[in-house]
């Protein structure tokens, strides 16, 4: 099998084969990544440059130790210290980089649209979206409905809600997007002020205001950071306020009647959106979603190239 897409610009355009395709994929390359020898020369011959034009820790090296794991060349462009800053265009950047054979381009932007945009433009390289602005993070709704799938067994049926800044947050769309896609009932809780309001008849979930019920119905909780550099007002009084109202503790937890899973994207905001007893408890799957990037993104990279068996 092979993905019915030659670019990854967001969850949207998946098929559910599709994703069924890259999660059993990212199985597979789990296995590879237990062993003493973790490389496979799958992408040896392929070329991929890293284009971030928004700061990056998490996705970036996942991103960078994924091709190399796949022995893939791999260029890293950071926009801060390039042409970028003198006035070159997204398009300039990209041809110029592209006239140096480059095969697939991984791309994080602070503006929406801007993978789709650069798809449209060079429609025979692989563009594969780390992020733009508040539209899409495919990857990371991929890795996390991963993290579930390995914890659960499944998606189908599963009770899954979104904490927090669902406004700004391009994870929770792509949550939403695939959770639905494959199964899923998904709810978004937080302050109405962060919260859209035609999300419920846009997107088919559910949204609730109070926190302990969204807890109490859902079998997991994927916590999203509260935003502030996207926010061009002010939305709730203090961080300290929010914590109060919205903030995932282990006095809320152990109020309810059932176990939960706990996740978290990234970056954490500890003592904000999530305390750092609940971040390192037994019930977060926080540090196994970042371990599963790794694999998820191999996969993806890997399906993109036109990869039809994991290579051993």
């Amino acid at each position: 099998m092979q993905l019915s897409t030659k670019h990854l610009i967001g969850i949207k355009q998946l098929s559910t084969e599709d994703i069924s395709l890259i999660l059993s994929t990212a199985s597979q390359f789990k296995e590879i990544l237990q062993r003493p020898v973790k490389k496979v020369p799958s992408l040896r011959d392929i070329t991929i440059v890293n284009l971030f034009y928004e700061n990056s820790t998490r996705t970036r090296i996942s991103f960078e130790l994924a091709e190399k794991r796949l022995g893939a060349d791999t260029i890293n462009f950071a926009a801060s210290s390039s042409s970028v800053s003198k006035g070159e265009t997204l398009l300039d950047t990209v041809n110029n980089i592209l006239s140096m054979k480059v095969d697939m381009v991984v791309m994080r932007h602070h503006a929406s649209g801007a993978a789709h945009f650069l798809a449209k433009h060079l429609p025979h390289t692989a563009i594969v979206n780390a992020g733009d602005g508040t539209n899409e993070h495919p990857t990371q709704a991929l890795l996390d409905a991963f993290s579930i799938k390995e914890k659960t067994g499944g998606l189908q049926g599963k009770k899954v809600v979104l904490v927090g800044d669902i406004m700004h947050s391009r994870v929770a769309l792509s949550n939403i997007y695939l959770l639905k896609k494959m199964g899923a009932d998904v709810m978004v809780a937080g302050p109405p002020t962060l919260i859209p309001k035609y999300i419920a008849q846009a997107f088919d979930v559910k949204v609730e205001y109070d926190l302990k019920k969204a807890l109490q119905w859902c079998d997991v909780a994927n916590v999203l950071r509260i935003q502030l550099e996207r926010q061009k007002k002010v939305l709730f009084s203090t961080l300290r306020e929010y914590n109060l109202s919205y903030g995932i503790t282990k006095k809320i937890l152990d109020s309810l009647k059932k176990e939960i899973i706990i996740m978290h994207p990234g970056p954490v905001n500890r003592g904000v959106e999530i305390d750092s007893e609940v971040a390192d408890g037994n019930s977060s799957i926080i540090l196994q979603q970042v371990e599963n990037g790794v694999a998820v993104r191999m996969a993806v990279l890997y399906l993109l190239a036109g990869g039809k068996n994991v290579s051993s």
